[in-house]
């Protein structure tokens, strides 16, 4: 069984999104009789892994950083996916973290890299903003750590902004 965690970027544009979907379901696919996907499945990155790890036939563990997350983060036009990856994900964690913030978000990237053999970045390469808990901050824990990182940033994506 191979584990692969998700970190990503949650503004793709809607150009993006097909690209990202195409170039998840590329690197996926070596893996699909013996994966696991790990995902916090927020808005973007996270939740397109999430539906090309179902797609293929993996299991889905979802993260969800903290215990008012559904209600204080998911935007409305996410919330029926969010809802689906929750349904259709074999375990879900919700870890004690009362309020969605900057240490619920990464105890949710540390218990992603915990879980994890590897890690995929759905990245531009910015580097981080310095408020933690971003893509750019998880790739840098997952590269201390010794976790293979797979950067997934297709020609021609963008981010919205």
């Amino acid at each position: 069984m191979t584990t692969i965690a998700v970190t990503g970027h949650m503004d793709l544009t809607d150009e993006t999104m097909p690209r990202v979907r195409a170039a998840l379901r590329e690197l996926l696919a070596g893996y699909s009789d013996d994966l696991t996907g790990v995902s916090c499945i927020a808005a973007g990155s996270d939740s397109l892994f999430a539906e090309v790890v179902t797609a293929i036939g993996g299991r889905l563990v979802v993260v969800i950083p903290s215990r008012d997350y559904r209600e204080a983060e998911v935007e409305p036009d996410h919330a029926a996916v969010f809802d689906h990856l929750v349904e259709a994900a074999e375990e879900v964690v919700t870890l004690p973290h009362p309020r969605a913030d900057r240490a619920a978000y990464e105890a949710a990237n540390a218990e992603l890299l915990r879980r994890a053999d590897r890690l995929v970045a759905v990245w531009d390469g910015t580097p981080p903003s310095g408020k933690g808990g971003g893509t750019a901050d998880t790739v840098e824990l997952a590269r201390r750590a010794g976790l293979a990182v797979d950067v997934i940033w297709p020609a021609g994506a963008a981010r919205r902004g």
